[in-house]
């Protein structure tokens, strides 16, 4: 945190008087020049030698700037086609002076302990371009924001201290140097930043944008690291134990090179969170620097259509390496940061986790491949197999099946190796361009990360030392590409080093590193075996004489020694294998054919199958792998076959038959184990001794679409795109049933909670019963006539359910095993929808069933029974992000202990809504940039886990107050479905493969649920909130898509539930359905008829009964009150005043409750901290001599106590802390104050004032102390008790002469001991109430302030003028020991709105991110500083209307 005198942001040029050069150095050609594009003086740096032409701050280097704010921006312009040069001191919190340099001198990213070279190129017009080099010729002036403190944790593992000192070398423009710790955002305006909870970038530093032009057009903005990602505060400690799961929350991913683009392209940045915690416990998973950005990039909209250009339309959405360079250095160590790629992105929670922390840990995965199936490897001791499963690398120990992870890489795996000695393991990750990993192999840690020269790499082969790593790709050409690394300083803290790389047009398929001589090295491909030889940094290859055989397509290769085991290279043979059955044998010294076989297949006569294999002439097998040990080769070939061979080749010692062909073979090192993958996912290993053959994982072959769990046996059903049902035994991993259906694909598929069954449904619309036992289909039913999209069984396992994309429900009987159909009603579920496991949902309790239709805007709620529909909620709310209505993805119900149905939505949302009223209880948004395809809840409403892309994200559901989700990577692909087991000790997710999570919190099956949560921080605008009112008509869609009715006659599906129907918990609506839209649509749809309530002449009034009119409405808002609205967002109590009533209004249903009794125009509203009570007070009538004090009883609505305080308009009410006292203000004719027990509403103590009084407020950390404000004074009282009675000490304090005239005309507290006062000149002044001072004020507007609130550290002005300011105040406190010479600039004002009127009312949230606001003008307004708009909520008259009595109201 930067120190006070630096906050919120310093001039660094004018902090240091750089114009006078006695703080500060300049060197060489530096002149104040003025700049035509900001009309203003800037500095210019020029020379030819950048080291001899600067400036420098401080001008000693013995000296230190002391600049503590995290951000430091760069206001400059390079000069055309020259070089520039930036140097940054910085300073580290154990006092390591660290220099950060960023140039365009630099052609890769460098670093050492203490010195960090960055290049920064700015991008020119032209669609092709070298990146690193001179500054283009149209370069403009740039702001360059640095995260000082992600850069130095992220590369150094260190904490920031502060900025020592800063050197500008030429040659280049500077405007000005700032620091801050808030992160602004220099281009935003109205229209870009309305909904984005961002900062705008300070006047003082802006660029001057002319009217009508872009900021983008004229402007480039590089932030470094990316500020939509966000890091630990602390240095990462080692761990001392393998990673189990790399867990992610908000952190950045670093980029090794800045590029400025010229040409803006609109991107949505997707954050990667890293790990809340600070530090890394024994046992938790290390997280490594990550020299790579890991976020995704999904392109919005791209001016580039040449072909040359900017591609990013090729950008998958969920590219890792954030917009790469995909343009000629595609290869090479370069990252592309467009400057309109930095698009504000709202965050969902602070940096803080939950406990426990992490809460899931991998312990299993099932699945093997998934790039392909050829990398499968033997540990040197031969213990354990070490295989990818898509991103994650698996260790499997053979003999116990335990599994550990690697897990970083964010796409699938390409290539492993591993050394000799077990030390290091590479790995190599699939899209372009290349990540690639060096991992200690004992430990689990990264050791390295760093891109690959290659576009692709396709092998990886270690040196036996392991210093020496070789690998094999395709450049962004496509050409083969071999590169050789040196790896032995990795272990000791050094780097990774490009020895040689070499390009080759010969195909290589295979590449190893010999065993004998770590120089040498063999390739085999199309046509070609060639041997390699690294010398002098290059890598020189020779090719071997294949004589007839040059045209083989060659698929692997091995190296043997000679049989006297002699290490010489003239001792050691080659063998080579191609795929059209060819074994090679080559002699590496004379690099010729030393003898050639062929495996041929032989047939008994009249047999179908092959009997034994012989080496002759004829068609032979495919050979895809081979595998070399002391006595023995291992082929693998393509019919299905390991066989094991002597090395003369004179027959076959053993052989396997697997389920496809073999794709991969490796010896074990002691020649005692072969093991063996296959193509469709198989992998196992033969035991020669035993001559058995051992299964070690199955996979699918493609996504996984759906699993389900059985509890008794403890077994895992999965339907793939593979065409696959498959069960599992989820306690050894292992595949126990595999069905397999060539002509059509399971979609879907659930257990029957008490019998071993599972029922699986599938395109053609067919949905089958399968006996686990017999392993048979038992039934099948054809009611659907489109592809089955889910299944869901009733907890006591007599009903199933299942929809079809042609939007058909189908009901079934399950009590006995020959289920049978029950009803079939169409166009029920939306037919449009995206196929999810979560489509359908039925209640914890069995007597609901909810899911997504008949439109994608609606989501019905049925009897499960009866199928009688009890709810039908309308989410279809407009998104004003993207002009689409927004549209339910997936429902999940909650323990029936709540009542909760959980809704996620395509805005990015998950609304919890009661499952019987369909009103929001509270609401997530932000969950995820895109839709989450399925979503559980825990049995004991703890946790909630949703899919979110690649990731699994976990929120703590019991506590609403939560920061934010638990991230865990691991997926590759998008996950399709989580779910809890039953038992709720463990997590699945299923997506490229099934992962095994153990949930490491106690569950606590007998643990009371809470309550309804309560309202979300959206509570009054969920979701979007800005309704039509503010963009298109003033009205949000009125009405429910229209659904057809063409439900089967014989249904009998009833429009409404019969009295005590099934699952019908609240039958007191008749007629149709119930429709419920969610809060952000319903709470702003204008009421339909309001009455007001004064009784004027010749109103004839209604008889006791009521049995003339019933007031049913109220349009309207009393904007003559002050303080006549309250809203409490965590109870969801809103209530204000309209004329003589105090109206009641229930945001989600928008019922309404009309409180009466007071006789003349109520002028002020009062709720207890409880939310209990409410009072409410009138002026004097005609037939009253006092003014009406109400009390009332929130819950029952009933007034509980009258009385009669004064003789004149009550001005202010005030409940003290503890709620024991009500104190009233009189208005400036009765001047009294008067205070009174909440217990009887006693009078218990009532003083005159000597001068008018405008506000009075208790404070609220010391209930016997409350303050009053007027003209010229602020007068603090304090409560002394002495038994039942009460007496007041009064202490007087005269406003200063500095804050100027004017009356005080409004209050609040804010932290211990502070006091904010407003002014009816604008101003506001800051108290300190222990020393009874004011020591800071500033102007906050032209008008009075009638109004402050004040939590955390923002406070909230609203003035005459009707301008509602939100101010950063976060710093006041620590200014209040300079006394009067505190400076204001320490206030900093983060947003401001403009209303109809004059503020008179306002209730926010705890974290004054959204709240409702009230006008003289009769509006209120919901107010949201997050997305900078105000939406009009109630509108009521400026003035009373003829025939009407009362203002702000009408009637019919």
């Amino acid at each position: 945190m930067a120190r006070a005198w630096q906050h919120p942001f310093l001039n660094v040029f004018r902090h240091f008087r750089v114009d006078e050069w006695k703080r500060s150095a300049k060197q060489g050609d530096v002149a104040v020049v003025t700049d035509k594009t900001l009309k203003g003086a800037v500095y210019r740096i020029r020379g030819s030698v950048s080291a001899a032409n600067y400036i420098q701050l401080p001008k000693s280097s013995t000296q230190s700037l002391g600049l503590t704010g995290r951000y430091l921006y760069v206001l400059f312009r390079p000069l055309p086609s020259k070089h520039f040069v930036i140097h940054l001191d910085v300073s580290s919190k154990d006092n390591q002076v660290i220099r950060v340099s960023f140039s365009n001198l630099f052609k890769e990213f460098k670093s050492t302990a203490t010195w960090l070279q960055f290049p920064l190129v700015l991008e020119a017009r032209t669609p092709q371009r070298d990146l690193v080099g001179l500054a283009p010729s149209g370069a403009r002036w740039t702001c360059l924001q640095l995260d000082l403190q992600d850069v130095l944790l992220v590369y150094l593992n260190r904490c920031y201290g502060h900025l020592k000192s800063i050197r500008l070398c030429a040659s280049l423009l500077v405007r000005n140097l700032y620091t801050s710790d808030l992160c602004f955002e220099p281009a935003i305006s109205g229209a870009q930043w309305a909904k984005l909870p961002v900062t705008p970038m300070p006047r003082e530093m802006a660029f001057p944008v002319p009217k009508g032009e872009s900021w983008h057009d004229r402007y480039i903005h590089v932030r470094f690291p990316s500020e939509s990602l966000k890091v630990p505060s602390k240095p990462i400690e080692k761990s001392c134990s393998p990673p189990e799961a790399v867990l992610l929350g908000p952190g950045p991913q670093p980029l090794p090179c800045l590029v400025a683009s010229s040409k803006p392209v609109r991107f949505s940045v997707s954050p990667v969170v890293q790990t809340p915690s600070p530090t890394a416990q024994c046992g938790r998973a290390p997280v490594a620097p990550r020299p790579f950005p890991e976020v995704s990039l999904s392109q919005e909209r791209s001016d580039a259509s040449n072909a040359d250009g900017p591609g990013f339309h090729s950008l998958e959405p969920w590219a890792q390496v954030e917009a790469s360079d995909v343009h000629t250095a595609a290869a090479g160590t370069h990252v592309l940061t467009h400057e309109s790629a930095e698009v504000p992105v709202a965050r969902t929670g602070s940096c803080e986790g939950f406990l426990p922390d992490p809460v899931l840990r991998l312990k299993g995965v099932i699945g093997f491949g998934g790039h392909g199936t050829r990398q499968a490897l033997w540990t040197p001791d031969g213990a354990a197999v070490v295989y990818p499963c898509h991103a994650v690398i698996v260790v499997l120990l053979v003999d116990t099946g335990e599994q550990r992870f690697f897990l970083g890489h964010t796409d699938k795996v390409s290539a492993l190796a591993l050394d000799g000695s077990s030390s290091l393991l590479a790995s190599a990750q699939a899209r372009a361009p290349s990540v690639m990993r060096l991992w200690d192999f004992q430990t689990g840690r990264c050791l390295c990360l760093f891109r690959s020269p290659m576009h692709v790499v396709c092998s990886l082969s270690f040196s036996d030392s392991g210093a020496l790593l070789c690998g094999v790709g395709k450049d962004h050409h496509g050409r083969t590409m071999v590169v050789a690394w040196g790896t032995g300083q990795v272990g000791l803290g050094g780097e990774v080093v490009v020895l040689a790389k070499a390009h080759t047009d010969f195909d290589v398929q295979a590449f190893r590193v010999t065993f004998f001589d770590e120089t040498r090295m063999a390739s085999c491909g199309q046509g070609s075996v060639r041997l390699w030889r690294l010398r002098g940094g290059a890598l020189r290859s020779c090719p071997v004489d294949l004589g007839e055989h040059h045209a083989l397509q060659f698929t692997d290769l091995a190296f043997k020694q000679a049989r006297d085991g002699c290490p010489e290279p003239s001792a050691a043979m080659l063998l080579v294998c191609s795929r059209s059955g060819h074994i090679l044998e080559i002699d590496c010294q004379r690099m010729v054919v030393r003898h050639a076989r062929r495996l041929l297949p032989t047939r008994t006569p009249g047999g179908p199958h092959p009997q034994k294999q012989t080496f002759s002439s004829g068609p032979g097998i495919a050979i895809s792998s081979l595998s070399v040990s002391p006595a023995m080769c291992a082929v693998g070939s393509e019919d299905g076959f390991l066989r094991l061979w002597p090395l003369d080749f004179s027959s076959v010692l053993l052989e396997a038959e697997h389920e496809g062909p073999v794709s991969s073979v490796c010896v074990s090192p002691d020649g005692l184990r072969v093991l063996s993958a296959t193509s469709s996912g198989h992998l196992g290993f033969l035991d020669t001794l035993s001559r058995v053959y051992h299964m070690l994982a199955r996979s699918h072959t493609a996504p996984v679409l759906a699993l389900a769990m059985e509890q008794r046996r403890g077994q895992l059903a999965t339907v793939s795109q593979d065409r696959t049902v498959r069960i599992w035994d989820l306690a050894t991993l292992q595949q126990l049933y595999d069905f397999t259906s060539s002509e059509e694909a399971p979609c879907a598929v659930t257990f029957h909670p008490t019998r071993p069954t599972f029922f699986c449904g599938f395109s053609s619309g067919a949905v089958r019963s399968f006996s686990l036992e017999a392993a048979e289909v038992l039934v099948e039913h054809t009611c659907h006539r489109g592809a089955v999209t889910s299944l869901t069984a009733t907890p006591d396992g007599r009903l199933l359910f299942s929809s079809c994309s042609q939007g058909s429900l189908a009901q079934y009987s399950c009590a006995d095993p020959q289920w049978h159909v029950l009803r079939v009603a169409a166009d029920m579920v939306c037919p449009d929808a995206p196929a999810s496991p979560s489509a359908l949902a039925v209640s914890r309790d069995g007597r609901l069933l909810a899911f997504v239709g008949p439109s994608r805007c609606t989501v019905t709620v049925m009897g499960s029974a009866s199928l009688d529909e009890l709810l039908r909620v309308d989410i279809g709310t407009l998104d004003l992000a993207s002009s689409r209505l927004d549209s339910a993805m997936a429902v999940c119900f909650g323990p029936a202990a709540l009542g909760h149905l959980l809704v996620s939505t395509s805005s990015n949302r998950v609304v919890v809504l009661d499952a019987v009223s369909g009103r929001i209880i509270w609401e997530l948004p932000g969950v995820h940039p895109e839709p989450c395809p399925s979503l559980t809840l825990s049995e004991d409403a703890r946790f909630l886990l949703i899919a979110a892309g690649r990731t699994i994200k976990v929120w703590d559901y019991a506590t609403q107050a939560s920061p934010g989700p638990q991230v865990y990577i691991g997926h590759s692909e998008p996950v399709q479905a989580v779910a809890f087991s039953p038992d709720q000790q463990q997590v699945l997710s299923a997506g490229d493969a099934v992962f095994l999570w153990d949930v490491l919190a106690a569950t606590e099956s007998d643990q009371s649920f809470p309550g309804a949560p309560p309202a979300c921080k959206t509570g009054l605008g969920a979701g979007p909130l800005e309704d039509a009112a503010s963009r298109a008509s003033e009205l949000p869609r009125q009405q429910v898509p229209k659904p057809s009715q063409a439900s089967p006659p014989r249904l009998g599906v009833c429009a409404r539930p019969p009295e005590g129907g099934d699952g019908a918990r609240d039958t007191r609506n008749s007629g149709a359905p119930r429709t419920t839209y969610l809060a952000s649509c319903k709470a702003f749809t204008p009421a339909r008829v309001s009455c007001s309530p004064h009784s004027a002449k010749g109103t004839c009034l209604p008889p006791a009964s009521g049995g003339w009119l019933r007031l049913k409405a109220v349009v309207g808002y009393s904007g003559n009150g002050r303080a006549n609205m309250v809203w409490r967002p965590d109870t969801g109590f809103f209530a204000y005043t309209c004329g003589r009533l105090v109206v009641v209004e229930d945001l989600h249903s928008g019922a309404q409750q009309h409180w009466s009794g007071h006789s003349a125009e109520i002028s002020t509203l009062a709720l207890s901290h409880s939310a209990q009570v409410l009072a409410s007070a009138s002026g004097r009538s005609s037939t009253t001599a006092h003014c009406q004090i109400r009390v009332w009883d929130v819950s029952g609505g009933l007034c509980q106590h009258l009385i009669f305080p004064h003789s004149t308009t009550v001005l202010a009410l005030a409940f003290s802390p503890d709620d024991r006292l009500l104190v009233t203000l009189g208005d400036h004719d009765g001047r009294t104050l008067a205070l009174w027990g909440t217990a009887t509403y006693d009078l218990v103590s009532s003083t005159r004032l000597p001068e008018p009084v405008h506000g009075v407020a208790f404070n609220p950390w010391d209930a016997g102390e409350l303050t009053c404000v007027g003209q010229g004074t602020v007068t603090f009282w304090l409560l002394q008790l002495r038994g039942a009675d009460i007496s007041l000490q009064v202490r007087r304090e005269p406003v200063p002469e500095a804050v100027g005239a004017g009356e005080l005309t409004s209050l609040c507290y804010g932290a211990p001991p502070l006091l904010y006062c407003g002014t009816s000149s604008g101003q506001v002044c800051v108290w300190d109430t222990r020393a009874g001072r004011c020591f800071l004020s500033w102007e906050a507007d032209d008008g009075g302030i009638g109004l402050l609130l004040f939590s955390g550290s923002r406070l909230v002005s609203g003035s005459s003028t009707g301008r509602l300011c939100l101010w950063a105040v976060g710093a006041v406190s620590e200014l209040r020991c300079k006394g009067s010479g505190a400076r204001s600039s320490s206030v900093f004002m983060e947003h401001e709105l403009v209303l109809d009127g004059a503020v008179v009312s306002a209730s926010f949230d705890d974290s004054v991110d959204m709240g409702v606001v009230g006008t003289t003008a009769g509006t209120l307004w919901f107010v949201s500083w997050a997305e900078g708009t105000s939406t009009r909520l109630i509108s009521g008259h400026r003035s009373k209307k003829s025939h009407q009595s009362g203002r702000g109201g009408s009637c019919l």
